[in-house]
């Protein structure tokens, strides 16, 4: 196996079970804002949301919106269902706020991720986290589940100027991390925003197949796939 010294790792949903945290997170939303008042059937609300939330991550992945446009229309969206709830941007700012700091105290993690994060500093690997997630909640995040002290470097799309899966994303990481593209492995769950975009920037990528998608989706195939956390310590 090719030998690497650097590993460019994705955070959300990768080893921070981002997904289950904003999960009952959202519940929590729901019953503080009392939207009961509005919808009869929270599920109504929670399926718009991951409708709205999935759309517009990955139109924000693509540089096609802003951050701000974002965090408004991924509640607008869903609240506008509500019978007789008049939707500001005011509320969907104060929803999205309470919303991050309910999923950023979240310690919740993959099966697996201690585990491997403990093997991979063990073995002296250089860990970098990449993730185009939003500065302040990346860092409450980190601390929330105890993963911060495993990271070298931190690098985020907010501070890099562009996101995952552009190559400027990856330009500017492998030069903050002093990395080399040859000895780098990218590690993450997206095939797009992680794989593909570190297989363009002339990376080797690791998909971390979490939502069982077929790798012959992507144009670029994965270097290498695996179903659990814990398989990548087999390979690494």
């Amino acid at each position: 196996m090719k030998r690497y010294t650097d590993l460019f790792i994705d955070f959300d949903d990768t080893l921070y079970d981002t997904y289950g945290n904003a999960v009952i997170a959202l519940s929590e939303t729901f019953g503080h804002f009392r939207l009961d008042r509005w919808f009869t059937d929270p599920q109504a609300f929670y399926d718009a949301y991951w409708a709205a939330n999935i759309d517009l991550w990955s139109r924000y992945s693509r540089g096609e919106i802003t951050r701000d446009f974002l965090i408004v229309e991924r509640f607008r969206r869903p609240l506008s269902l509500g019978r007789g709830l008049v939707v500001t941007e005011q509320l969907c700012l104060e929803m999205n706020d309470y919303f991050l700091d309910r999923c950023s105290e979240k310690p919740g993690v993959i099966e697996g991720a201690h585990e491997l994060m403990d093997y991979l500093k063990a073995k002296g690997y250089r860990m970098h986290m990449t993730s185009n997630g939003f500065h302040e909640v990346q860092y409450k995040k980190l601390a929330a589940c105890g993963l911060r002290d495993h990271f070298d470097t931190i690098i985020l799309s907010e501070d890099a100027g562009a996101n995952k899966p552009s190559k400027a994303f990856f330009d500017y990481a492998l030069q903050h991390a002093a990395a080399q593209p040859a000895t780098t492995l990218m590690i993450g769950d997206n095939l797009q925003t992680d794989i593909l975009g570190a297989l363009r920037a002339g990376l080797d990528a690791m998909l971390f197949n979490r939502w069982r998608v077929a790798p012959g989706e992507s144009s670029l195939p994965p270097t290498y796939v695996v179903d659990r956390l814990q398989d990548i310590m087999e390979v690494l």
